[in-house]
């Protein structure tokens, strides 16, 4: 039995990960959820957004399934963390969200978000089928900024080789596995030649062992023009953090969108899997967020927790009622809401 942290979040978020986890149980898997409240809400309501109990359940169990977590836009909203070190010191530290949070104290380090189309979902493309790597640990989102003047504010790139050829090895281990031939660094090295430049030549280097795997690379603005015109083109992107975070949108804009778009974060012992649309507040407990993105994520736990059977039927199950088109959701197409789609998999799990 698989113990698993889940955090059902801000907004539709208790939704569509409370829909994920019921098609998990219904699969047969063997897993047990423990849930626990995180995020803007649970700040509000306790004042403490990400509390010591998150952590001491990750601690136990390694893998966390998340739902999206709120952020405030500007001002000083910040996450503090204490944390208690092996000699006993209290440290404290503080982060702009309780995502980044997260993967900074628990050390995921890359963000994994596969892009492809699926049946039925309207899109302007196909044959889309594309995994995205983006390094999560530097880059600008370190959150290391400062106000120069009154009128001036100044943030510092960080890259490293350490991070850079963690993320790579990573990268082309996980295309290895699954048999795919071509990985492409992503980098603006034609202006930013010292932090881009050296994640272009970290990783190239870092792909020398990997013989089975062509590396080639796209200027970041080329790339975006590249995904509009020919997407079928591209098998993995490996990005720096901010790169990673636009890009990845955009090519799920490429498949539907953000609601069919899943993700997981990874580290050297824990994982955590979240849809990566946002908290949505306008229509939580509407019964109307589609929940494909975060069952497709649940669907990528199992993988890594060693249940693929479940995870084959969860999705064999999703294709089913997308081919159908009676029972899903509005953004989809249909006219069914999120406990309706829910169901509707369910049934085909039986």
């Amino acid at each position: 039995m698989q113990y698993i942290t889940w955090i059902p979040g801000d907004g539709i978020g208790p939704e569509v990960t409370g829909a994920a986890c019921e098609i998990v149980r219904a699969s047969g898997a063997a897993v047990q959820f423990e849930r626990i409240e995180a995020g803007l809400t649970q700040g509000e309501r306790t004042g403490t957004p990400l509390p010591a109990a998150v952590f001491e359940s990750i601690a136990r169990n390694k893998i966390v399934i998340k739902g999206p977590t709120a952020t405030p836009f500007g001002g000083d909203f910040r996450v503090r963390i204490e944390r208690k070190t092996e000699q006993g010191v209290i440290e404290a530290r503080s982060h702009p969200s309780v995502a980044i949070a997260l993967r900074k104290e628990l050390g995921l380090f890359v963000n994994v978000r596969p892009v492809r189309n699926y049946p039925s979902v309207q899109s302007r493309y196909q044959g889309v089928d594309i995994v995205i790597f983006r390094e999560n640990s530097e880059d600008l989102y370190t959150g290391m900024e400062r106000m120069i003047d009154e009128g001036t504010a100044e943030a510092i790139k960080i890259i490293s080789f350490r991070a850079t050829e963690r993320v790579a090895k990573f990268a082309l281990d996980y295309l290895r596995r699954l048999k795919r031939k071509k990985l492409t660094v992503v980098h603006k090295a034609n202006v930013m030649k010292m932090t881009d430049g050296l994640f272009l030549k970290t990783a190239q280097e870092t792909a020398r062992a990997y013989q089975d795997i062509t590396l080639d690379q796209r200027v970041v603005d080329a790339l975006c023009m590249e995904l509009v015109m020919k997407p079928e083109t591209f098998d993995g992107l490996l990005l720096p953090n901010l790169y990673g975070d636009i890009v990845s949108d955009l090519a799920a804009g490429l498949v539907g969108g953000l609601g069919v778009a899943p993700g997981a974060n990874f580290g050297p012992d824990c994982a955590m899997f979240e849809a990566v649309h946002g908290s949505a507040p306008d229509i939580a407990d509407k019964d109307i967020a589609n929940p494909m993105a975060a069952i497709l994520s649940a669907v990528m736990m199992l993988r890594y927790i060693g249940q693929p059977t479940s995870a084959d039927r969860i999705e064999k199950a999703l294709t089913q009622v997308l081919q159908e088109k009676r029972d899903i959701t509005r953004d989809l197409g249909g006219e069914a809401g999120t406990r309706r789609m829910t169901q509707a998999i369910i049934a085909k799990l039986a």
